[in-house]
């Protein structure tokens, strides 16, 4: 079993700075990619950003100059920079992760429990 748990959210302005984190725990084997992903009230979860354990990315265009996302190997963790802040951006973002685990090293995929982004004046 896997968990993820995430923290940094909250609330910022429009055009401010926040940083997102989500760390892995449990039976990993090894961790095949991480992701960030959000949902706004009355809408589909969307995908952020994801990032490969070989650190091959993916960003959402609306994210694309605004968004980093990056990952410390050793910490199973994945950050989320989150830049130049709109109100759109307001949602529950969601860490995702692709896991290889225990040591028959079976695949799974694992959601952590959210964390509230706000962006408002």
């Amino acid at each position: 079993q896997v968990q993820l748990v995430e923290s940094g959210g909250g609330l910022v302005q429009p055009g401010g700075s926040l940083r997102l984190s989500c760390a892995a725990s449990g039976s990993i084997f090894s961790i095949n990619a991480m992701a960030w992903y959000r949902q706004a009230p009355g809408k589909q979860r969307e995908l952020v950003a994801a990032i490969t354990s070989g650190g091959k990315i993916n960003y959402a265009e609306f994210v694309k100059g605004r968004f980093t996302i990056s990952r410390d190997n050793a910490k199973n963790t994945v950050y989320l920079q989150m830049n130049s802040l709109k109100p759109g951006d307001t949602a529950v973002y969601y860490c995702n992760a692709e896991v290889l685990e225990g040591l028959l090293r079976r695949r799974g995929n694992y959601w952590g429990q959210g964390t509230q982004l706000t962006v408002s004046s």
